[in-house]
C-alpha cells in the first residue's frame, strides 16, 4: 500500500482514508470495547517506523480525537458512580490506565522522532505546542489512575513531563494558545496543562476520595490561568518540581538550597476568582465555562473549590500535633454499622469483623499505619473504629491519607475523631422509634455544642432531635453538617438540656 507521503507500507492505516475507514466501524455503542481498540491502534501507529512522522501525526490525531467521546462516558462511570463492583471498577480502570499510558507514549514519541528531525518533522512544527500539550493531558489520566489507586506514578511521567516542558521552552511556545480537542469551549497552553497538573498532583493525591480527586484535577485545568512556573521561588510559590532529576512535585521548602534545573509553581491573584467561584456554587450553579467532564453535583464541587482553597490560597495546613513514633497493634472496624456494634447500646450484627492493623506513629490527633498490602476495603473518607492493644474501649477516626510506597506497602493515615465512642438513640419529637449514632463529645464537655456521628442521610438542617445521655435529656438543634461520607454524616448541633420534669423532655 502506498502511503500518503508516497512510503510504502502494509499498515491498515498508511492511508487517510483507510485510516477514516477503520475509526467508522469502531463499535460505538459499547464505550469500553471502543477505547479497547482505539487503544490498539494507538499502540499500533506508534511503533510504525516507516511512517513519515507528519503522516504519523495526522493518524494519531484521528485516533486521539475518536477516542475521547469513549474516554469521557468511561471517565464519568468510573469516577462519578459509587455503585460500580469490583470486576466493573476493576475493568475500567485497566482500560483507562491502558489508554491514557498509550497516548502518553505516543506523543512523547513524536517529540522524540521530532527532535531528531526524522522525515516529515519540519511539517509539524506548528503543531508542536499542541503536541505537547496532548501529551501533558494524558500524562494527567496517568496520574489519576494512579493516584485513585493509592499507588506511586510510574517514574516515567515525571521524565515525560520534564521533557515536554523543557522543549516548549527551548522552542518558546510554552504560552502559545492551544484548543485542546475539538469542541473545546477554552483555549490552554503547554504552561497551564503542565502547571495544572502538578498542582493538582502535589496537593491532592492521596489526601481526596475518588470523585474529588476527579473534580479537583478538572478544577486545576480550570483555574490553571491563574497559576504561575517560574525559575525563582517567589511569595505566591507552593510547589516545586526538579526538571534533572525525575521525581513527584513537593512542597516549597524555604530553608531548601535554591538549585539548577529546579521550577517553582504558585499562584497569582487567585483568592478573587475562587471567592466568586464559591459565590456562584453557594447558589447551587456549577459555571458552565468550568470543563468537568459532566454533571456534577454544587456541593460536591464547592467541597472541592474550599480544600483547594486552603491548599493554594490560604498558608498550607500545618502539623497541629506531633508525632511519635511507635510498634502497636491497632482492632479495626470498618464502617458505620460495625462501630455501632463496638458500643454500649446493644445492638448486635453479626460476628467480630474486626482486623488488625500495625501503628508506625502517633499523635493526640492521628495515627499512621502501614499495611502489608494494598488490597484493602478502606479509601478517603471511610469511617474506622479503632481500639488500641490492651485498651478496653473504642474510638473513631477517618482514612484522610492513602499511598503505597515501593514495596507495595499501604501507608493509612487516619484522623481520630474521639478516643471513646458513645452510642446514644436520637428521636423527633412526637417519635418513638430512635435512630442509632455516636456521641463524639468528651465527658464533661460544657461547651454547649455537640458532635455526632449518624447513618447515612441522616441528618436534617431543619430538624431537631432528642437524646438521653447520663440520665440527662437533651434537645439538638442541626448547626452544621461537617462531612459526608460513603455510609455516614458527620454532624453539629446546639446542645440544650431539657428539663426531665416537662411533658416535652425525652
Amino acid at each position: 500500500m502506498l502511503g500518503l507521503f508516497g512510503k510504502k507500507s502494509d499498515h491498515p492505516m498508511a492511508d487517510i482514508k483507510s485510516a477514516q475507514a477503520l475509526l467508522d466501524e469502531v463499535p460505538k455503542g459499547d464505550a469500553l470495547k471502543a477505547l479497547q481498540e482505539l487503544t490498539s491502534w494507538v499502540e499500533s501507529v506508534r511503533e510504525q517506523e516507516d511512517f513519515r512522522l507528519d503522516h504519523q501525526l495526522v493518524v494519531l490525531r484521528m485516533i486521539d480525537e475518536a477516542s475521547r467521546p469513549f474516554e469521557r462516558k468511561l471517565m464519568r462511570e468510573y469516577f462519578a458512580s459509587s455503585t460500580l463492583s469490583t470486576f466493573q471498577e476493576n475493568r475500567l480502570w485497566m482500560v483507562l490506565s491502558e489508554f491514557f499510558g498509550q497516548v502518553a507514549h505516543a506523543y512523547f514519541n513524536v517529540l522524540t522522532r521530532y527532535r531528531n528531525g526524522d522525515k516529515g518533522s519540519s511539517a509539524i512544527k506548528p503543531a508542536m505546542p499542541l503536541v505537547a500539550a496532548r501529551g501533558i493531558c494524558a500524562v494527567a489520566g496517568r496520574l489519576k489512575c494512579a493516584a485513585v489507586r493509592y499507588v506511586p506514578a510510574d517514574q516515567s511521567v515525571w521524565g515525560g513531563l520534564a521533557e515536554f516542558y523543557l522543549h516548549a521552552e527551548s522552542q518558546q511556545y510554552l504560552d502559545e494558545p492551544v484548543s485542546l480537542y475539538p469542541g473545546s469551549s477554552a483555549n490552554t497552553s503547554v504552561r497551564c496543562e503542565f502547571s495544572a497538573v502538578l498542582m493538582w498532583y502535589a496537593s491532592c493525591a492521596s489526601t481526596l476520595s475518588r470523585l474529588h480527586l476527579h473534580l479537583a484535577e478538572r478544577l486545576a485545568s480550570y483555574l490553571s490561568k491563574s497559576l504561575t512556573v517560574s525559575a525563582q521561588c517567589e511569595p505566591g510559590s507552593i510547589i516545586s518540581f526538579d526538571l534533572l532529576h525525575f521525581a513527584p512535585p513537593v512542597r516549597v521548602n524555604v530553608k531548601n538550597t535554591p538549585q539548577a534545573g529546579l521550577l517553582f509553581i504558585g499562584v497569582n491573584n487567585l483568592q478573587p476568582q475562587i471567592e466568586a467561584l464559591l459565590k456562584t456554587l453557594e447558589k447551587n450553579i456549577v459555571p458552565d465555562a468550568i470543563n468537568l467532564g459532566g454533571a456534577y453535583d454544587a456541593d460536591a464541587v464547592r467541597d472541592v473549590v474550599r480544600y483547594l482553597a486552603e491548599h493554594w490560597v490560604s498558608a498550607p495546613p500545618k502539623r497541629r500535633n506531633t508525632r511519635h513514633n511507635i510498634k502497636a497493634s491497632l482492632s479495626v472496624a470498618n464502617g458505620f454499622s460495625r462501630i455501632m456494634e463496638k458500643t454500649d447500646i446493644g445492638l448486635d450484627f453479626g460476628e467480630d469483623t474486626s482486623v488488625t492493623w500495625s501503628v508506625e506513629d502517633i499523635s493526640a490527633g492521628g495515627v499512621r499505619c502501614v499495611l502489608p498490602s494494598s488490597r484493602i476495603d478502606v479509601a478517603i473518607g471511610s469511617l474506622i473504629g479503632i481500639k488500641p492493644e490492651k485498651i478496653g474501649h473504642w474510638g473513631v477516626g477517618i482514612v484522610r491519607r492513602l499511598n503505597s510506597d515501593k514495596q507495595n506497602k499501604l501507608h493509612v493515615g487516619v484522623e481520630i475523631l474521639t478516643n471513646q465512642i458513645t452510642g446514644v438513640g436520637l428521636r423527633e419529637h412526637s417519635r418513638d422509634e430512635e435512630q442509632p449514632a455516636i456521641w463524639l463529645n468528651s465527658p464533661g464537655d460544657d461547651s454547649g455544642e455537640a458532635r455526632l456521628l449518624m447513618g447515612h442521610d441522616a441528618f436534617s438542617s431543619s430538624r431537631s432531635l432528642h437524646v438521653r445521655l447520663n440520665d440527662k435529656c437533651y434537645l439538638l438543634m442541626p448547626l452544621e453538617l461537617l462531612e459526608k461520607g460513603a455510609d455516614y454524616d458527620l454532624a453539629r448541633y446546639r446542645k440544650i438540656e431539657e428539663d426531665t420534669s416537662s411533658d416535652e423532655a425525652y
